[in-house]
């Protein structure tokens, strides 16, 4: 199989799909691998990296996509792209798939076999493959570092000859992935944590990080399909927030990380309370991508209010390029060993409840995607 990965270009995005590392081993299992020159270059991967692993390297992203067999990006393809590729070409990336229907659209008439990797299911055999997971840790991690740059204070008690200073208190919204990785980051900087999530059963992960479990009445059946938290009513929702603010105006930062795949962010943070914060408090939005979970977050910026500074980063896991990527690249190896045979040949089998639940276009149909379908 002749497998590709171009070079990035969304805005601000700095990974690869395929790092050396995992280029490596697809070439000595009998792949042809194609890498665009430059791919890596952003995260820290130059062309020789690829050379020294096996991989071919070609001037152009076209000129990937017109030779490969499978065809890999971390974001989703763009239409000179697709335009490129020949209709028995199976791409796969994060194809934001429910909410880019012309893209969906465009990838089914061309033929194209295609499988958003957002789309990975939440059973234990997929864990090895699921992308949203290992960024979310990175961004996780680097949502408390930005924290701590932010903030005008220690994070850690600090007992000095002029008096002691009392650790930061951070709370963290959300204790998926990413939530789970903030508190244990703020833990090692040495911040009192308190967390919060809808899903009452994740309590047990929360304390044995060394955070306080939030408590607050939860609504009935708060965990969806695949271990995501469910879409609260707006009355569950107001309740919630009710209960959550005297908890917010106390700390010094606050870390969000709520979001459900394919939906707009829940608000958890309202712009009151946001101003009800102490001056020089932080708040990072993680679920700025999808509208954020404060009001006042304005995803791709900073702002401050009422000396309340508001984070809203933008594809955060993007910011650790080197291992994002090898994270990533490693998901996908995963995943093509699905869809690999032994004799390194395509074989893809939608009897797979994983290939299956992954698979946006197939064979000129639609068959995930378009709004939620």
């Amino acid at each position: 199989m002749k497998i590709g990965a171009p070079r990035e270009t969304a805005s601000g995005e700095r990974r690869v799909a395929l790092a050396p590392e995992t280029a490596g081993k697809l070439a000595k299992a009998g792949h042809q691998v194609v890498v665009q020159s430059g791919a890596g270059s952003e995260a820290s991967y130059p062309d020789d990296a690829y050379r020294s692993a096996g991989a071919e390297i070609a001037p152009t992203a076209t000129a990937v996509a017109g030779a490969a067999d499978i065809y890999i990006k971390v974001q989703k393809p763009y239409p000179a792209e697709i335009s490129a590729l020949r209709p028995t070409t199976v791409v796969i990336g994060v194809l934001d798939a429910r909410r880019d229907p012309d893209l969906v659209r465009s990838l089914a008439a061309r033929g194209i076999t295609s499988f958003g990797l957002e789309f990975v299911p939440r059973i234990a055999r997929a864990q090895r493959l699921d992308v949203l997971s290992s960024q979310a840790s990175l961004a996780g991690y680097k949502s408390v570092l930005i924290a701590a740059s932010a903030l005008p204070k220690y994070m850690p008690m600090m007992m000095t000859a002029a008096g002691t200073i009392p650790p930061a208190k951070v709370v963290v919204l959300g204790a998926g992935v990413a939530g789970l990785q903030a508190i244990a980051t703020a833990r090692r900087l040495g911040a009192v944590v308190e967390a919060y999530d809808v899903r009452a059963a994740v309590k047990e992960q929360v304390t044995s990080l060394g955070a306080r479990f939030i408590e607050l009445p939860a609504p009935q059946k708060a965990e969806a399909a695949g271990g995501y938290a469910r879409a609260q009513t707006e009355e569950e929702q107001v309740l919630q927030r009710e209960a959550l603010k005297p908890f917010l105006v106390q700390a010094d930062a606050i870390i969000t990380t709520a979001a459900i795949p394919g939906r707009k962010a829940p608000l958890l943070i309202t712009a009151d309370a946001a101003r009800a914060m102490r001056p020089g408090s932080v708040i990072v939005d993680l679920a700025a991508d999808s509208g954020g979970n404060c009001e006042l977050t304005r995803p791709g910026e900073t702002v401050t209010v009422n000396g309340v500074t508001i984070y809203g980063p933008l594809n955060v896991a993007s910011s650790l390029p080197t291992h994002a990527s090898q994270l990533f690249s490693r998901n996908v190896a995963a995943f093509l060993e699905l869809i690999i045979d032994r004799e390194g040949k395509l074989n893809i089998d939608f009897k797979d409840e994983v290939v299956a639940a992954m698979c946006v276009t197939h064979a000129g149909e639609v068959r995930h995607g378009l709004g939620g379908v």
